[in-house]
């Protein structure tokens, strides 16, 4: 365990927004967070921040309470059933590689999540998705420490409540409709069943159009080689970029909400979802609203993704928190006036 004073947080955040922790302290182990928690009990008990690769995050100022860098890394196959690969992940591991890593063994599942950024630990916590595949689709189960207590406990998908970009840990316990584990739990490992009896999951349209072209269905190799493709020609890289990925979730509307929104744009880009709702695509909307390229300061809304907001200042002359948070509501203001429908942003703000 190692404990910093007067940290820069911004080659820690992917946004590269300037901040300061007060206090940080690195954890690689699952003895680290006990021992933190039996050293820095009150600071454990008032909402610590938990980095892990500092990708779903904006800062608005510098952090006064206490910051706690997840380094608890470690890949295994846990173990090989009849119908899964169990595989366990420590939550410091990044998350790509360890993508990579699965496909390498022979155990795929996880290849349409490919080069969605941040760690392990963190992709419970907003139950990642991309490409028709979500994360509760191929979990098993988590580790997480008490930071109230040190104790360590299990969780199974059921309880972690996964909902869409959403779980437990993104709720605080005055939240009656969950667990409320928000501040309080600290994931260290996570663990994902892969099925044996693997079948390509392509209904996106963009890998319907590579398996049209490929004109046989794809290995797990390929889907994860379209995916990382599509990815980079429509989302900026962090490291040349600031970024923290899909800033707005996609709304889910009825039915009849859908109906009334394509007889005013028939154009709208929509899902239908199995329960009877309709997804739409919260990049269109933004994008329909002309915010695509515009900017606030040095805060910009990305030019070829428009649910992507970027730091256009670089390292040097970064944009700050607030003028992310200014354009993100401007841009809520905008779809709400035209749309009727209030965007939720996605990445945690501080």
């Amino acid at each position: 365990m190692l404990v910093e004073n007067s940290v820069p947080l911004q080659p820690l955040n992917t946004f590269g927004i300037q901040a300061r922790a007060q206090q940080l302290v690195r954890v690689s182990s699952v003895s680290d967070v006990q021992r933190l928690c039996r050293g820095w009990p009150e600071a454990c008990q008032h909402w610590p921040l938990v980095l892990g690769g500092g990708s779903n995050l904006v800062l608005t100022g510098d952090v006064k309470t206490l910051v706690v860098k997840v380094d608890i890394v470690g890949r295994r196959l846990l173990t090989d059933t009849a119908s899964h690969w169990v595989v366990e992940a420590g939550a410091g591991e990044h998350w790509h590689n360890f993508v990579d890593w699965t496909l390498e063994q022979g155990w795929p599942g996880l290849e349409n999540l490919a080069m969605i950024p941040g760690t392990v630990g963190a992709s419970p916590v907003q139950n990642i998705g991309a490409y028709g595949v979500e994360l509760q689709d191929r979990f098993h189960s988590l580790d997480a420490v008490d930071l109230h207590t040190g104790d360590v406990f299990t969780l199974n998908a059921a309880q972690c409540g996964f909902g869409y970009r959403d779980s437990v840990f993104r709720h605080g316990a005055a939240d009656s409709r969950h667990l409320g584990l928000a501040g309080r739990a600290l994931i260290t490992h996570v663990r994902f069943a892969l099925p044996k009896r693997w079948s390509p999951e392509t209904s996106y349209l963009e890998l319907a159009r590579k398996v049209q072209e490929l004109g046989s269905a794809p290995s797990p190799r390929q889907v994860f080689d379209w995916v990382c493709a599509i990815r980079r020609a429509k989302l900026p890289d962090p490291a040349v970029l600031g970024n923290a990925g899909s800033f707005f979730k996609n709304p889910t509307v009825s039915a009849e909400q859908c109906t009334d929104i394509i007889a005013r744009d028939p154009k709208v880009v929509h899902y239908p979802m199995p329960d009877g709702t309709v997804k739409l695509a919260a990049g269109w909307l933004i994008d329909a609203c002309g915010w695509k390229g515009k900017t606030v300061g040095n805060a910009g809304v990305y030019d070829k993704q428009a649910l992507v907001l970027i730091n256009k200042g670089g390292a040097a002359n970064p944009a700050t928190g607030g003028e992310v948070m200014t354009l993100a509501k401007a841009i809520q203001t905008s779809v709400y006036e035209r749309f009727g429908l209030w965007l939720e942003i996605e990445p945690v703000v501080v």
